[in-house]
């Protein structure tokens, strides 16, 4: 992907002193990312009126964060030939699209394949997205990387609110909603994204895949492979067991209800991403960060296990769970950011391709569990699966040794911003 440069850029400032291109895409970005969490609430809903089992109705999850990482890993080809812009604005249109079949549609297994459509839309926006805000933004990588996941914890945060207002109207409103919402990122883009010039270099169709030869890189995907299942087990699991709790205490648990759930969990996904993880991390360092943050999830899903039947607990662990994933979001990507010598756009492609297969298989992987085994169960599997990255993290921790005290240079031209080592 090319580098978005303004006369804007040119004079250094502080966090919020940013371009106007980025505003553009991080708006955008927020809007794109409320649609993952605008469906959350409504997921017991659908199982009802479409008369499917929890296990079909998290499938939509499933076949949308599957198509998204399987594109997500040509998303800087694409980027490439036809430009940022053009790019984000392809992304934006599918997700228009396909979020409106959807609330059109009256069939789970229709939502479901229409759901993949939407994941190859978000996979254009969300990969190039990240790339964007970090070429265009002032003050440093991490800087745009907080922006970054700013937009992504508010778009959490604020998408299952509007999802279980809409929810209450009907099931479908989360769908048409996010449609209108895309259609204003759409449109902000058109006015406010400057005329991106075509990048010099062409990214090979290849390049992403062979970018996991990378030792470092292959080590941190596989590692957010595992994290991610976690993330989305606690995410497309949790509504479930929530539900039944409150009917097990006898309280109407709707949409509503369950969007003011996830409203909760997505603010903490904003607030500790944009102010705890900067803090952590100046004084910890990335690795002890990451490790620590690792450990607060894993016990938090063990005790939401523990306490399955309880509303107020399972209410506490997704909120908890949301200021650890927050705090890793963060120390994650700069991490996949800074850690090797590739174009950034290639290591973008590569890392969010990759870990958004986790997100997939917990999608699917949790109800099947949930069945199998039991309700607590998804929450102990995610547990395991955690301490196996930390595992993992702490055995390749040599690999992300330069990370922890690096000064921001550009140290090759096709990579503005990255770290000298």
């Amino acid at each position: 992907m090319s580098e978005i440069d303004t006369e804007e850029q040119a004079s250094p400032g502080g966090l919020l002193k940013q371009p106007r291109a980025v505003w553009a895409v991080a708006f955008a970005a927020t809007i794109a990312f409320m649609g993952i969490g605008l469906v959350d609430p409504i997921l017991p809903e659908i199982s009802k009126s479409l008369e499917a089992s929890p296990s079909q109705a998290m499938l939509l999850f499933t076949s949308y964060l599957f198509i998204t990482g399987i594109c997500m890993f040509f998303t800087s080809w694409v980027s490439s030939r036809i430009g940022a812009k053009n790019t984000l604005l392809i992304g934006i249109g599918l997700v228009i699209i396909f979020a409106a079949l959807c609330g059109l549609s009256n069939d789970v297994n229709a939502i479901i394949g229409l759901r993949g459509g939407w994941g190859l839309g978000n996979a254009l926006f969300v990969s190039t997205a990240l790339a964007a805000i970090i070429s265009a933004a002032t003050g440093g990588v991490s800087g745009a990387i907080i922006l970054y996941e700013a937009a992504l914890g508010l778009g959490l945060a604020v998408g299952p609110l509007l999802g279980g207002l809409l929810g209450e109207i009907s099931w479908r409103g989360p769908f048409f909603g996010t449609a209108a919402l895309m259609t204003i990122g759409f449109i902000g883009i058109i006015v406010m994204l400057p005329k991106v010039p075509k990048p010099e270099h062409k990214v090979h169709l290849l390049e992403p895949f062979a970018a996991l030869r990378n030792p470092t890189l292959a080590a941190l995907s596989i590692i957010a492979v595992l994290y991610n299942f976690a993330f989305f087990s606690l995410l497309a699991y949790s509504p479930f067991p929530i539900h039944d709790a409150a009917t097990e205490a006898g309280m109407n648990f709707g949409a509503l209800q369950l969007g003011f759930v996830f409203f909760g969990w997505g603010l903490a996904v904003a607030l500790t991403s944009v102010f705890l993880a900067p803090r952590l991390i100046e004084a910890f360092g990335l690795l002890r960060t990451m490790l620590g943050t690792m450990a607060v999830f894993a016990i938090t899903l063990a005790a939401m296990a523990l306490v399955i039947s309880s509303l107020p607990g399972l209410i506490v662990g997704v909120i908890v769970g949301g200021g650890c994933l927050g705090v890793l979001n963060t120390a994650l990507t700069e991490t996949s950011m800074n850690a090797t010598n590739l174009p950034r756009a290639v290591a973008s492609s590569t890392y969010s391709g990759v870990r958004f297969m986790g997100g997939a298989f917990a999608a699917w992987l949790a109800g099947e569990i949930a069945d199998w085994v039991g309700a607590p169960a998804p929450y102990w599997t995610a547990a395991v699966v955690l301490v196996l990255a930390i595992a993992l993290l702490f055995g390749t921790r040599g690999l992300f040794a330069h990370l922890e005290h690096h000064e921001e240079k550009v140290s090759d031209p096709t990579r503005k911003g990255v770290p000298a080592r």
